[in-house]
């Protein structure tokens, strides 16, 4: 089947009652894999236009995961086009609403003879006013900073312009994606959206301006306006030294994600002047800074538990109440067993990190609905009604529980290192 014959069963935002339905189960599940998924923003998405939306990149498959869980409305995604060769991927693929893309990596003419009707679908989704998201960077990286972005999103929102710009204004929305922990499941996310760019008033204010300078203008807008929301990092060089003292000194306080979002970038904007002022001085800091976290790593401790300075009494405590949760958690783990242990399995030969939590998604999207299925059965046919019903909401809970007792768990065995490493502990003079 030709991707000619696929478009050909219909427009790619049509209603799907299956799809809506198999929403509510994906979103759920997505907003589960978090411990704290907050939204900021919204009010900067216009209502009297057609929307692109433009996010970076950092997380694998879950970054789209989590857009498509951000509200019920409806919205189509573009992907690259190397996951679409099979042409029954493809057609599963455009039933989920996702379009291809194709990069100069596919090959010039794949390029030039196919994106053009992408294109072409893709300004049909946002002139019926469905949302379309891109990752402009065109692949993930698990870094807070940003790959040159390519010229696929510009494209789409001046070919919108071009055709209907003067019955509704089209718009470049900027996206950050701010995550707790890029590489741990039941972490936190914050979707940050930025003040749009009004694609239609850009080019009327600078008509007869080239494509080509119309389209590096919107991508320096795009640019800094999702750097703006995100804890970003401007180019890579020192990024390992400034992102741990950033984790160290911004801390984890309990605060909101966008506090917390906040203290992240003024922390960072100081170890940026300082590195312009005394670079020779930056130098040897950051020089310091790796050997910390070198040593830091080797011995098992996480910069939480740094960043925390966690005080003895309080590492006392938590450690009363991890045994106090220690008989939920042996139940817990027996009941949830099927998902960790094929997870782990799976992350045992995983290649690249950037898709643990895809894995962890994954797994637990398959398996928890037939552990409850099984259990729950078993429960109402064993035990009287109302041990049934308890068991039940326990059932629910339990591989929650489990992950959020092994985090909590871990970075108490941290605290406890971080405590009694005098010498360690002696580094930390930046």
């Amino acid at each position: 089947m030709s991707f000619q014959n696929i478009l050909e069963m219909g427009k790619i935002q049509d209603d799907d009652r299956w799809y809506s339905l198999g929403r509510i189960f994906v979103d759920h599940h997505t907003r589960r894999s978090f411990t704290r998924f907050h939204i900021v923003g919204k009010e900067n998405i216009p209502k009297d236009g057609a929307c692109v939306f433009g996010s970076n990149h950092c997380n694998a498959l879950m970054d789209a995961m989590v857009l498509l869980a951000t509200s019920k409305q409806k919205k189509v995604f573009i992907a690259r086009a190397d996951v679409f060769k099979n042409p029954r991927t493809a057609k599963i693929l455009k039933w989920l609403r996702i379009l291809p893309i194709y990069r100069k990596r596919d090959g010039i003419g794949a390029v030039r003879d196919k994106n053009g009707e992408i294109i072409d679908q893709a300004i049909d989704v946002i002139h019926d006013e469905v949302p379309l998201y891109l990752f402009p960077e065109a692949t993930h990286r698990t870094m807070h900073s940003l790959r040159q972005l390519s010229k696929g999103i510009f494209h789409i929102a001046l070919d919108a312009n071009a055709k209907f710009g003067n019955e509704k204004p089209v718009y470049i929305i900027p996206v950050g994606l701010e995550y707790g922990d890029y590489f741990r499941f039941r972490s936190t996310v914050l979707v940050n959206y930025g003040k749009p760019i009004n694609v239609t008033e850009y080019v009327k204010e600078h008509e007869g301006e080239n494509e080509a300078i119309t389209i590096n203008a919107l991508k320096a807008m795009l640019t800094e306006r999702m750097a703006e929301l995100i804890s970003y990092v401007p180019d890579d060089d020192d990024y390992d030294a400034i992102w741990e003292m950033t984790k160290i000194k911004a801390g984890r306080l309990p605060m909101t994600l966008k506090m917390q979002l906040q203290k992240n970038k003024e922390v960072i904007a100081k170890i940026l002047e300082f590195r312009e002022k005394e670079p020779e001085k930056a130098k040897e800091v950051f020089e310091k800074v790796n050997e910390f976290a070198k040593h830091r790593k080797e011995q098992n401790i996480s910069v939480n538990s740094v960043a925390m300075r966690t005080p003895f009494l309080r590492t006392l405590w938590k450690s009363l109440l991890a045994l106090l949760g220690l008989p939920i958690f042996a139940v817990a783990a027996i009941v949830s067993c099927p998902i960790w242990i094929i997870a782990n399995l799976i992350l045992k030969d995983l290649k690249d990190d950037a898709f643990r939590n895809t894995v962890n998604y994954g797994v637990e999207f398959v398996m928890h609905p037939l552990i409850m299925a099984v259990g729950v059965t078993l429960l109402f046919c064993l035990t009287p009604w109302k041990y049934a019903v308890l068991g039940s909401i326990f059932l629910y809970y339990s591989y929650v529980f489990y992950f959020d007792y092994m985090e909590y768990f871990r970075l108490l065995i941290s605290d406890w290192r971080w405590i009694f490493n005098k010498k360690l502990r002696r580094e930390l003079n930046f």
